[in-house]
Parts: C-alpha cells; sequence; structure tokens
C-alpha cells in the first residue's frame, strides 16, 4: 500500500464515488416558488481520481433532458475541507463553490450562489449507503440560512466492472 492511501486527513473521503454509476434523479421543477412537483429522470456518472486523491472529477450525462455537467473537487490539506464546484455545459462556467466535509460517514457542504440572480444559501448533502449505493441532495436557503428547500437528488447505484 503506497504512503497517500494511508493518510486519513480526508483527501480519501470521495474515493467511494470513483468509478461508474446509473443515476436516478429527482429535481424540483420550479425552485423558490413553492413548487412540490418533480422531474424524474435518468443518467449516468464517471468520476476518476485526481493527483493521488486531493482532487476528484465526475461527468454527469442526463441524456433524456439532452444535459451534461461536470463536478470538479479540490481537497484543501491544511483546512482539511473540500471545495465542490460544478460546471453546466450549457454554458461552461464553473459555478461558485461549496466547502465542507465528511463528519461520521455524511458530507455537508456549504456555499453562496445566485439561482436566476436571487441569492441563495447552497447545501449539498453526500451520503454513502454502502459500496454500490450513495446519494447526493442540493438544497437551497432563500432566506439566510433560516428554511431550506430540497430541489435535487441523486440516487447513486454503480455499475459492476466488467472483466
Amino acid at each position: 500500500m503506497n504512503a497517500i492511501a494511508l493518510i486519513k486527513d480526508g483527501r480519501r473521503d470521495f474515493d467511494f464515488l470513483h468509478g461508474d454509476w446509473t443515476v436516478a434523479h429527482r429535481r424540483l421543477k420550479r425552485r423558490g416558488a413553492d413548487c412540490h412537483d418533480w422531474d424524474e429522470f435518468a443518467g449516468t456518472t464517471c468520476c476518476r481520481s485526481l493527483m493521488g486523491g486531493v482532487g476528484n472529477v465526475d461527468e454527469n450525462h442526463m441524456t433524456e433532458r439532452a444535459f451534461q455537467g461536470v463536478t470538479f473537487r479540490a481537497f484543501d490539506v491544511a483546512r482539511r475541507t473540500w471545495s465542490i464546484y460544478w460546471v453546466n455545459a450549457a454554458s461552461g462556467l464553473m459555478g461558485e463553490p461549496v466547502h465542507g466535509r465528511f463528519e461520521n460517514g455524511v458530507g455537508r457542504f456549504y456555499g453562496d450562489d445566485l439561482d436566476d440572480g436571487r441569492p441563495v444559501k447552497v447545501a449539498f448533502v453526500w451520503v454513502v449507503e454502502g459500496p454500490d449505493r450513495a446519494h447526493w441532495s442540493q438544497a437551497f436557503s432563500y432566506d439566510h440560512g433560516q428554511t431550506w428547500e430540497e430541489n435535487w437528488a441523486m440516487a447513486f447505484t454503480r455499475i459492476p466492472r466488467r472483466g
């Protein structure tokens, strides 16, 4: 085993996500509008490690919605926190990051962004449900964190390796 694999500072927290996944998406049809209607669709994700675990990248394909995006994650070794960035293929622009870490098997990440020009607080939650299942959710707060509206959830199921 190499020395990087033995480091327990948090840089290996996203190792569970490496590989290929099918994804069941559940996305709120309208955010911040007291909407209770959800859009459900399938997708795929492929994630790989970068720089010995200090970074990783995943590519997301949502073919049914003709949509793609990339997530880039970078680990701050000194602070022991992750920064997560999203790039939407429609614009090609990298969004504002969320920052956080895993504690007791749950990853919580927070940041500030704009939703159609409205300032929002953003929360991502990652839960590892086993070696072949994981769950991610996103919530926005339009009132500085007093209340939260979950607007996107993704259920990941690993695609078995062939061979």
